[in-house]
């Protein structure tokens, strides 16, 4: 083999390293901006199914769930222009939660959108 062959074969290998290494930086920078504000938000569902069965079986008005979201919103990231909407109807709570939320990446801005509904669940002894 040549010398010309042997050196072109290194350099296809370092082009192929650094596009790998580009892949995985592009990667870990996408997970570093995005995997906390995805992961807050799957923590504030689980908070607001919490608050909506607690008023629910305590007979809290809808008012109660707004506040306390609104309340624990700074804690999860959530923005202050959110728009939560609770309603009662048949001994059961639903709350609307939707709020945007910028993501900045590198040369890139995201919008990261939440709209999710939590309902109390029904009790065994509520039955209609």
């Amino acid at each position: 083999m040549t010398d010309f062959a042997r050196s072109s074969e290194r350099g296809g290998a370092r082009l192929k390293f650094l596009m790998v290494m580009a892949i995985l930086g592009a990667v870990a920078c996408a997970g570093y901006y995005y995997v906390p504000v995805a992961y807050h938000a799957y923590l504030y569902k689980d908070l607001m199914q919490t608050k909506v069965d607690a008023a629910a079986a305590l007979a809290y008005p809808p008012a109660w769930v707004t506040d306390q979201l609104t309340k624990s919103g700074p804690e999860y990231g959530v923005p202050p222009e959110t728009v939560i909407t609770p309603t009662k109807e048949n001994d059961r709570m639903q709350v609307r939660v939707q709020y945007s939320k910028r993501i900045e990446f590198p040369g890139y801005t995201y919008l990261y959108e939440f709209d999710h509904t939590a309902q109390s669940t029904q009790f065994l002894g509520k039955t209609k």
